[in-house]
């Protein structure tokens, strides 16, 4: 049976993902900070999901998960999930702990842990799917810290491929654009209404629509590698340039 190590399994994609991968066969180590959802989806899972609360920041903890032993010490599949976007502010009026935490979730604690897991997955000949996003691919007004953070994700995937170059293992970068999951309720603060006015008459892509598409990467066949892939609901598109008028 294979293992999978998914970041940010508390809610959206990543506890879409873990139900995924553990109803097609693998066992799923899963984190986050909330431990009674961790513990929600244990009960749900059952003894194929490990729930393990993690702060990605704690840069000692992440390092831990790579050093699981017994029935979880092989790890076939590295999501790097976890991730948050600070509030929509130009730079200039934002605030540099919100900022911070975002680099530190995105960034510091992404590279820690892929960087810890390489042992085991080299040894497995494994897989790291780096959860990157079109703010990564194209710039928008209030997203210059969360979508520099998912361009470094992007890059930071494309160039871990060189430096695993004949190890067998696998990277890919998923960059999806709008899904209707906590994110947006989490990014403004738990305003409903504004997470709903977003999505209002999209037909935004499910957390389900892309923890089916990582998992048909992860069923890939050894000697094929998918470098990056980008998903967008039908009904969004990129933005044309912005024009500052004077008047």
């Amino acid at each position: 049976m294979k293992t999978a190590l998914i970041t940010g399994t508390t809610a959206g994609i990543g506890a879409a993902a873990a139900r995924a991968f553990v109803a097609a066969g693998w066992k799923v180590v899963g984190t986050g900070r909330r431990e009674d959802r961790l513990q929600a989806l244990q009960e749900e899972l059952g003894a194929a999901f490990l729930p393990l609360v993690v702060d990605m920041r704690d840069l000692g903890a992440v390092e831990r998960l790579a050093a699981l032993e017994g029935e979880w010490s092989g790890l076939d599949c590295l999501i790097n999930n976890a991730g948050l976007a600070p509030p929509m502010s130009d730079l200039q009026d934002s605030k540099w702990e919100d900022l911070e935490t975002v680099l530190e979730t995105n960034i510091s604690g992404l590279v820690a842990l892929t960087r810890a897991c390489l042992p085991r997955l080299i040894e497995r000949k494994g897989l790291v799917v780096n959860l990157s996003s079109v703010a990564g691919n194209y710039p928008y007004r209030g997203g210059a810290v969360y979508g520099g953070s998912k361009a470094f994700v992007r890059q930071f995937g494309l160039a871990l491929r060189n430096d695993l170059a004949g190890t067998g293992v696998r990277v890919t970068s998923i960059e999806p654009g709008m899904a209707e999951t906590e994110f947006t309720l989490v990014r403004n603060g738990g305003d409903q209404a504004a997470s709903d006015a977003l999505y209002a008459g999209l037909d935004p892509m499910t957390a389900e629509d892309l923890a089916e598409t990582i998992l048909w990467v992860a069923s890939r066949p050894a000697h094929l590698n998918i470098n990056s892939l980008e998903l967008m609901p039908v009904r969004q598109s990129w933005a044309g340039f912005a024009m500052d008028r004077q008047s």
